[in-house]
């Protein structure tokens, strides 16, 4: 269902970096309003690689699980009130959004407006498993996923240094975890189990 994977994907990431950017600024750093990224249109957010290629590749595999990123929202964590502190509520923001948007489909779904197999049921139930996996998929704590760098928050300064150093080789790391499809394992049977939580039978 390549017509109802593809705009949810882009709406889920859109959403997603949209969320660390209102946090950041909520909490002082103004970097990404100040770059006009502080906004819903996806335009601002696609990121060629990431928000095009990968996903319409997977989907043209029949993968499992349709993943991806948009372009990062800048963060400037020295301009927080609070670095060390604030930089943990700016990472987990993206994950919390797609966790809230899949509450939101699941509502939907519940509410019975659509009858089973229908188009609208479908969509509500893609909304739900697309949202979770990009919600379990940041929580990796690899760089420069967001998981690493709530990671980060919670570490004492020595430790986190020395795991900063990780981040050069992040997308190394996770093209091997892909590879040897230890993601597949990882994410798909967590993202099961929460969807079936909701309520989504696909």
């Amino acid at each position: 269902m390549i017509l109802f994977a593809l705009p949810l994907f882009l709406i889920a990431v859109v959403i997603h970096e949209y969320a660390h950017g209102w946090v950041a600024y909520k909490l002082g750093d103004t970097t990404a309003k100040n770059a006009g990224r502080l906004t819903l249109n996806p335009l601002a957010h696609i990121d060629p690689v990431g928000t095009v290629f990968l996903p319409l590749m997977l989907v043209f595999m029949r993968s499992p699980i349709v993943f991806g990123w948009a372009r990062p929202v800048p963060i400037n964590f020295s301009l927080l009130r609070h670095p060390k502190q604030d930089m943990f509520w700016v990472s987990i923001a993206g994950i919390a959004a797609n966790i809230l948007m899949a509450f939101a489909f699941a509502l939907l779904l519940k509410m019975g407006f659509f009858p089973l197999n229908s188009y609208g049921w479908i969509f509500l139930n893609y909304g739900i498993l697309i949202n979770l996996v990009l919600a379990v998929f940041n929580a990796i704590p690899v760089p420069p996923l967001d998981g690493s760098k709530i990671v980060l928050g919670l570490l004492p300064r020595e430790l986190a240094y020395s795991y900063m150093q990780l981040e050069r080789f992040g997308f190394l790391i996770l093209i091997g975890l892909l590879w040897l499809g230890l993601l597949d394992r990882v994410i798909w049977p967590v993202v099961i189990y929460f969807a079936r939580v909701l309520g989504t039978s696909i």
